[in-house]
């Protein structure tokens, strides 16, 4: 079978055997794959630091049908993300990342949008951006794109709400027949209008002050 050639960002690796690893890596066109990289624990490995967490690289492999694990030739390296794990908080996030990838993205199926989320919040967070800002963007967007959160539906009576609270000083709001579901559709009004400018901005309010 001729090696594959995957746009990929590597998960985590784990040691296999005297000098091999055993790597879950993350590629644009199959998903999340894991495989073994033989060698790769050696001083002279080929791999070099391809295989750093999250390192964006294309990487090279073979699968065989009755095999759950791929093999790995080799990792080209496109992005290390080494100047960011020398800050204590930016490797945090980054274990956070990976972590989080790792357990909620199924195996071998394609997630563009989970793969563009990744590269976002690295390319950020390499330009010195906020640590927080990135991880809450990418917590947000993780859970959408895994499907826990569901799509929010607002009706048009609760977007007058809104726009009437945000363009009128409190005396001049026009008192309001108020149920649950008025409630619920403002509420998820407001929900939206927040992810909107998060993804926008990339900003939003820090949820630790300090780890």
């Amino acid at each position: 079978m001729p090696a594959r050639v995957s746009e990929s960002l590597i998960l985590r690796t784990y040691p296999f055997r005297e000098a091999d690893l055993v790597v879950s890596f993350f590629t644009r066109d199959q998903g999340k794959l894991r495989g073994t990289a033989r060698r790769a624990r050696r001083t002279k490995s080929s791999f070099g630091s391809g295989l750093e967490r999250l390192s964006h690289a294309m990487v090279s492999y073979y699968q065989r049908e009755s095999r759950e694990l791929v093999s790995l030739n080799s990792a080209e390296l496109v992005h290390s993300q080494f100047a960011l794990a020398s800050n204590y908080e930016a490797g945090v996030a980054l274990d956070y990342f990976a972590e989080i990838s790792e357990h909620l993205l199924p195996a071998g199926e394609a997630n563009e949008r989970h793969f563009r989320l990744l590269l976002a919040v690295l390319d950020y967070l390499r330009g010195g951006g906020s640590v927080w800002a990135a991880v809450n963007y990418f917590s947000l967007w993780a859970v959408r794109l895994g499907g826990f959160l569901p799509e929010l539906r607002v009706s048009q009576g609760s977007r007058d709400i809104a726009s009437e609270i945000l363009a009128k000083p409190v005396a001049g709001l026009v008192p309001r027949e108020w149920d649950k579901q008025t409630a619920r559709d403002l509420r998820g009004f407001l929900i939206r209008q927040i992810e909107e400018h998060v993804e926008r901005r990339l900003m939003t309010a820090p949820l630790l002050e300090a780890l």
